[in-house]
């Protein structure tokens, strides 16, 4: 029998404890009582076992962890009847919507390869996708609509580091992409908690000023790109920890560098094309290029994984137009590190970005009161995906437009003006 190697032993133990520490204090913010629903790859049982225990110790009621696996995922595509692609587990999902709906907090740990279905159908990859967004739905709402207190963090997969640090053996790897996940959550501090409150108070001084500046739309410019992104009526910028509608303050994406808000679905203008490439279900699309009219997709291309790229436009209506736009400086952590992720929770962080498809809620004045046909009549998107990819770099500025046409500089070659 053939024993797998532990490459667990690689994690540092002092800081794989902090970032549990992190996700359940900083993250979540998880109350007394509060139910946590966990979602985490299999290779993830460090972290999910460390962050269950802090739960506990901040008084959780109840921890409940669903487990993914590469292997078992992989079965599926060699092995199943075609017509499982049209099928997903609608019944775990409304289960977890009705852990939301009851007040449950949500954890998901990132880790799993990235590129794990690159060598499969993209056209069962896509249905899948799309049967997986559909059940999934009910679920999400609370997550995108900022009922709870929610969070995700990561862990360094195996399969995920020797994609990120290619050259390198297993363990080395692994130690690697853990160094990078520890520094970009701050966990490499004395005190973490700490650095994230002053991390917050930054991130929060950022939005506050475009807040007050109450810009129609927002202006970039660089090499293939010159794109007007109309800003949502009564938008609110918002980053790092921000008020739940459970009253909860929470930071849902450990790591973060953005400041977000909502755009005008029916307001894009121009050509932007991508400056890193975008890791999305196992396919890697690079060199996105993409013109807009009327707030909506109307060319699309890209020199690697423009197949998938096209069907995920195709995903419905919505897809077609963005729900997020978010502000990075170049100088960010995590840009400086120089590495690509292949995760959008941590390339996001490395640069500007717009995502397609599902708007926030919570990026609107009174947010939190607003029904679904309000938000939709103030410019917010609505669509089963919620896609980010990167538009900033060294080489892009941003005006902030007023509604009189006058304009500020809100970022020269990639940083804050």
């Amino acid at each position: 029998m053939t024993i797998a190697p532990d490459f667990n032993s690689t994690v540092d133990p002092a800081k794989l404890e902090k970032l549990a520490e992190v996700a359940v204090k900083v993250g979540l913010n998880l109350q007394k009582d509060q139910e946590l629903v966990m979602t985490a790859p299999l290779a993830a049982m460090p972290l999910v076992r460390l962050i269950t225990k802090h739960a506990y110790m901040a008084g959780a009621s109840l921890v409940s962890t669903f487990y993914s696996d590469e292997e078992t995922t992989l079965s599926r595509y060699r092995h199943a009847p075609d017509a499982s692609f049209d099928r997903a587990a609608g019944w775990l999902y409304d289960g977890m919507a009705k852990a939301y709906a009851s007040g449950a907090a949500r954890l998901a740990i990132a880790g799993d390869n990235p590129m794990l279905l690159s060598g499969q159908d993209p056209a069962k990859v896509a249905r899948a996708n799309k049967a997986n967004s559909i059940a999934y739905k009910p679920a999400l709402e609370h997550i995108s609509n900022f009922d709870i207190n929610w969070n995700i963090c990561s862990y360094p997969n195996p399969s995920w580091a020797t994609l990120v640090f290619p050259g390198l053996p297993v363990d080395e790897a692994v130690r690697r992409l853990a160094d990078a996940i520890f520094a970009a959550s701050r966990v490499d501090r004395d005190d973490p908690v700490a650095a994230w409150a002053e991390h917050n108070a930054e991130l929060h001084k950022r939005s506050t000023w475009l807040n007050g500046e109450r810009f129609a739309a927002l202006h970039f410019t660089g090499p293939g790109t010159d794109l007007t992104v109309g800003l949502a009526d009564g938008h609110e910028w918002h980053g790092g920890a921000s008020v739940a509608k459970n009253g909860v303050t929470c930071n849902p994406n450990i790591p973060t560098e953005e400041v977000f808000t909502t755009p005008h679905a029916l307001k894009v203008e121009g050509h932007v094309s991508s400056t890193k490439p975008l890791s999305h279900q196992g396919t890697l699309i690079d060199e996105i290029q993409v013109r807009f009219e009327g707030g909506r997709v109307v060319e699309a291309k890209a020199s690697k994984g423009e197949e998938v790229l096209l069907k995920v436009l195709d995903t419905d209506e919505g897809a077609r137009r963005l729900g997020e736009v978010a502000l990075v400086p170049h100088s960010s952590p995590i840009s400086a590190s120089g590495i690509l992720f292949y995760n959008t929770l941590f390339d996001e962080n490395a640069s500007c970005h717009i995502a397609l498809g599902q708007c926030y809620s919570k990026c609107f004045l009174d947010g939190a009161s607003l029904t679904q046909d309000q938000i939709a009549a103030q410019g917010g998107n609505s669509s089963l995906i919620h896609i980010d990819w990167m538009i900033g770099s060294d080489k892009v500025d941003i005006d902030g437009v007023r509604i009189d046409g006058s304009r500020v500089p809100v970022m020269r070659r990639g940083e804050w003006a």
